[in-house]
């Protein structure tokens, strides 16, 4: 750390004492000492400067004309009325008339001493080196009967005009004081711009712009945060009038002559919006200005969403999309093409299915192909965690929410899919209380954490999952009705494998391919395929993975009996496997019905005008 300190003495005496007093400094090369020069002083004190020196040190005049021109520290080499007594007494051995020129910055009470100095004095005072020269000039007949007591600029005119002179040289003490205390300066100076620097560090680190304005309403501080987001640069700004530069910052004036502090309030600049904080700046009681800081909102969201998204990557992406899905069965091509309309609407959908049926991979799928794509998906089974746990889960918690939660909280899973979408599988299973709460996120698209007393805003596309229609947890009295329709503005039913035959083969193969590396040894027999054909599938494609890994173990299909039907004739012909109610049978000839209607070319709609039934109807029986 650079501490140098220059010095112009006076004469070689003073320069002498101070290398006595400070040898080891002067050595170092922290203690620059110079010889004052007549009429170059400036010059001199440039050139110390220019050498790094961090203050300098100097006399009366010197240090006026110093002061004025040099952008460190000057520090006066202060004369006390020891040393002034000390220059009386070296001029009273001329036996002349003395003649004081002591500058106007220098206190001594003549008349206070007048009495114990056994000589007349005449004292002139001065400020500039001008009014030395015009001091001389009055005495100047009468020169070879006057000595002149002076300090570097009046002795050196002195000399000029031949007068005999007297340094008013400082004492030991004085030198050793003085530099002791421009030591101290330029530590102080280095401390203070060391804190100045941390403070400007943090302050352009910071992703809030801060302002700070003076009593006048003038800028003292501007961070770079506020110079990117208001355009301007800071040469621009600083020390100007607040409302001149930026007269649409005019509020945070309004708070210094209101003197009422402003938290979180919105304002709008041009093509931003902001968040603002403005506190008065209080100095032992007085109002010395206030401190402004504030956020474009628009970028914070994108950060928040992106520190959401980093805190909790794993899980929270949707890796299947609808070239994953493996179908070839119209049943299932209709699904898919309604699903992938379904993806690019972003109002909240039920997806209904039979366990197994992939309602997870089709709602992927749908956050795949919406605008929420490179978003978040964050998937919860609401059945597989207790009440309690699942509130935490969904909505976080604070610290010391509860026994047991965690430092610091935790961010719930609706804040994790915050911008993208979350995917509430077998939604029927959850609690009225945890109902009515879901409902109010639907409704305000904002939540609280537990344990917290302030709503976080949210922009989160609900997609949820059912077993069974809800209609019915409706009537029982076990799902409510307003967040049924909250959630049921769009619905998709996805059906079970038994209803998709045309799939069954293409699934068992393509899963063959994908479970074993010695699939092109394995062989399915007719008998074998047909046998998948026939079987009820209650576990549908999870079920079909599970008996495809058998296959591959023992080159054998091992199915429940009491789950195959022999052909879709069986019925007609009087073979009723033990699984078929009366339910199932009105179901199938339903269904025979309808794909004789439709074979013989009537539409949709004329099938649903024949039988007396909706559209709606008619879609549900194709698909129960």
């Amino acid at each position: 750390m650079n501490k140098k300190i220059g010095i112009l003495a006076l004469n070689k005496e003073l320069k002498n004492d101070i290398i006595e007093l400070f040898e080891n400094d002067v050595k170092e090369g922290n203690i620059i000492i110079e010889v004052l020069e007549p009429n170059k002083w400036i010059d001199q004190g440039l050139r110390l400067e220019k050498k790094g020196v961090k203050a300098i040190i100097t006399r009366s005049g010197v240090f006026r004309d110093l002061k004025a021109v040099l952008k460190v520290p000057v520090v006066r080499l202060k004369v006390n009325t020891l040393d002034i007594l000390n220059a009386i007494r070296k001029a009273s051995k001329y036996s002349k008339d003395i003649l004081f020129l002591l500058w106007n910055g220098i206190y001594f009470n003549y008349d206070e001493w007048k009495s114990f100095l056994n000589v007349d004095i005449n004292i002139e005072r001065f400020d500039e080196t001008d009014g030395i020269e015009l001091i001389l000039k009055k005495y100047f007949n009468r020169k070879e009967n006057i000595v002149v007591i002076g300090g570097g600029m009046g002795v050196s005119v002195a000399k000029q005009y031949d007068f005999d002179t007297v340094f008013l040289n400082a004492t030991k003490e004085s030198i050793y004081e003085t530099v002791t205390y421009a030591k101290e300066t330029v530590e102080n100076l280095y401390k203070e711009k060391y804190k100045n620097e941390v403070l400007r560090t943090i302050l352009d680190g910071v992703h809030d712009a801060v302002i700070a304005v003076d009593y006048n309403g003038k800028i003292e501080l501007y961070n770079e945060r506020a110079k990117e987001l208001l355009k301007k640069d800071t040469s621009e700004v600083i020390e100007r009038n607040l409302v001149d530069v930026f007269p649409q910052l005019e509020f945070i004036v309004q708070v210094l002559e209101d003197k009422v502090e402003m938290f979180n309030e919105i304002k709008f600049l041009r093509d931003l919006i902001i968040a603002v904080n403005v506190s008065i700046m209080n100095v032992d009681g007085q109002i010395e200005g206030v401190l402004c800081s504030f956020q474009d909102i628009t970028k914070l969201e994108k950060l928040e969403k992106k520190i959401r998204y980093e805190l909790n990557k794993k899980g929270l992406y949707a890796k299947y999309k609808f070239e994953d899905i493996i179908h070839v069965d119209p049943i299932m091509k209709e699904t898919i093409n309604k699903a992938k309309i379904i993806g690019k609407n972003d109002s909240t959908v039920i997806i209904y299915g039979e366990s197994g049926t992939g309602k997870e991979m089709i709602a992927q799928s749908i956050h795949n192909i919406s605008m929420r794509n490179d978003s978040p998906f964050v998937a919860v089974n609401c059945a597989a965690i207790s009440e309690t746990l699942l509130e935490s889960e969904l909505f976080g918690y604070e610290e010391g929410a509860f026994t047991g939660a965690r430092k610091g909280g935790k961010l719930g899973l609706f804040e994790l899919a915050h911008g993208g979408t979350i995917f509430l599988d077998e939604i029927n299973s959850i609690s009225l209380n945890l109902q009515a709460k879901l409902l109010r996120v639907l409704e305000e698209k904002e939540i609280m954490r537990i344990g917290s007393d302030y709503v976080i805003p949210l922009d989160v596309r609900i997609i949820s999952a059912a077993n069974e229609k809800l209609k019915r947890e409706i009537e029982n009295g076990s799902f409510r009705s307003d967040l049924f329709y909250r959630l049921n503005i769009l619905e998709l039913s996805i059906p079970a494998l038994r209803k998709r035959k045309g799939d069954i083969i293409p699934l068992f193969e393509y899963l063959l391919t994908e479970l074993s590396d010695e699939y092109e040894k394995i062989s399915i027999d007719e008998r074998t395929k047909q046998k998948l054909l026939n079987y009820h599938w209650p576990g549908n494609v999870r079920e079909l993975r599970n008996i495809v890994q058998q296959y591959i173990l023992f080159n054998r299909v091992d199915l429940d009996e009491t789950q195959i039907v022999n052909s879709d004739d069986d019925i007609e012909e009087g073979v009723i496997s033990k699984y078929i109610d009366l339910k199932q049978i009105n179901n199938h000839f339903e269904k025979k019905i309808i794909s004789m209607l439709l074979q013989q070319g009537l539409s949709k709609t004329d099938i649903a005008k024949t039988l007396g039934i909706s559209r709606a109807s008619l879609w549900n029986k194709m698909n129960s």
